[in-house]
């Protein structure tokens, strides 16, 4: 038995995410999951950074995996890479030591959320989220001051209720205008709560446009009611971009 770090890219337009589901096929580790088992012919649990939602992305997506086998690394990378479909690729696999957890010893994740002002291009509508105008820049930047640093991020999330601790650390948020249509937010932190990226980039996007205010993200801080936060933004704009290790 040895275990195997894998990182993988995905467009995750079409999945139900990255969990396997039982009553879906499409998910990200059940296509992985179902591809080892062919291969070892008995079934391989494999865990994975985070779990991403349905319709985002990854373009390095860290997971590992305990199985026995004859092949050698290169060989386990051919035959996934072989039989995975064309919208998700390894990137790269190697065995590493047995006490390494891809979820578990994860330190830090940077996330990015991309907007697109007006229509956007056939080739790039599945990976942006379309808005009207370009928002007030300098407004968010404001905001990002009061989201960095260390939180309860519980009403910046989908969670009802917390079985766990909902504190994390937002070491940076990054805003770019890559250019006069396109805008990107980076999330770099610890780690982040369910749809938390999505209802932050959202809260940014409504401060921007003058329908959210600074005293917003403080009274979301001061009561953890989601109802003072931003909306949801769709998936389809939402990219997993790295996995910090030690």
């Amino acid at each position: 038995m040895k275990n195997y770090k894998f990182i993988v890219e995905y467009d995750g337009t079409k999945y139900k995410g990255w969990q396997k589901q039982g009553n879906t096929l499409q998910t990200i580790q059940g296509k992985i999951e179902e591809i080892l088992k062919k291969m070892t012919h008995m079934p391989v649990e494999i865990h994975g950074s985070g779990r991403t939602d349905a319709g985002v992305h990854a373009k390095a997506q860290v997971g590992n995996f305990k199985c026995s086998t004859d092949k050698n690394d290169s060989e386990i990378f051919a035959y996934v890479n072989q039989y995975l479909p064309h919208d998700i690729r390894l990137l790269s696999l190697q065995e590493c030591d047995m006490h390494f957890h891809s979820r578990l010893n994860a330190k830090s994740k940077v996330y990015s959320y991309t907007f697109w002002i007006g229509k956007p291009s056939v080739f790039h509508r599945n990976y942006v989220h379309s808005i009207p105008a370009m928002p007030d820049i300098s407004k968010m930047k404001e905001a990002c001051a009061l989201l960095q640093g260390t939180h309860d991020f519980l009403g910046f999330s989908s969670l009802k209720k917390a079985k766990k601790s909902t504190i994390r650390t937002i070491f940076s948020i990054d805003i770019k205008q890559q250019d006069p249509q396109c805008l990107v937010l980076s999330f770099h932190g610890d780690g982040f709560l369910y749809n938390s990226v999505r209802i932050l980039a959202g809260t940014l996007y409504e401060v921007g446009i003058g329908s959210k205010h600074l005293s917003d993200i403080q009274a979301v801080f001061t009561t953890k009611d989601r109802k003072f936060a931003g909306i949801t933004l769709p998936p389809n704009g939402l990219t997993l971009e790295s996995v910090f290790y030690s």
